[in-house]
């Protein structure tokens, strides 16, 4: 009798926990990177925010850095930006105003030193600091 107790008890904590990973909503997933900062640009770094991702890339052609931040679900504009500085300077480069998809490409030349880098969509904002030194 144990045994069953047991077996059904196990099934059903099993059919729960089923239950709740098939009910439980998914993740939005991110936002692709969508070339926007040209050919020869390959992604080296991101970050999620609320409604998108913000994507750094980088030429080894060129020596510069990209940022743009891409909406998960382009529409209506709203407040985006996305910018880019050097670690070692105070200068921001950005591209601030109302998009529909996305905003930037802003680029940086930030040969040897880090970078500080980062994007807003709507009121969400993120920023990384001190990156992909080198």
């Amino acid at each position: 009798m144990r045994v069953a107790h047991k077996a059904v008890a196990a099934a059903t904590a099993a059919g729960i926990a089923l239950g709740t990973a098939v009910l439980a909503p998914g993740v939005a997933s991110a936002a692709s990177y969508n070339g926007a900062c040209g050919s020869g640009y390959g992604v080296v770094n991101h970050r999620d925010l609320t409604g998108g991702t913000v994507y750094l890339t980088y030429n080894n052609g060129t020596g510069l850095n990209c940022v743009v931040t891409v909406r998960n679900s382009p529409g209506a504009k709203l407040w985006m930006n996305a910018r880019i500085a050097r670690s070692d300077d105070i200068v921001w480069t950005q591209d601030p105003g109302y998009f529909g998809t996305y905003a930037g490409p802003v680029y940086r030349s930030a040969a040897g030193v880090c970078v500080d880098w980062g994007g807003d969509i709507d009121t969400a904002t993120v920023t990384a600091s001190g990156t992909n030194c080198g």
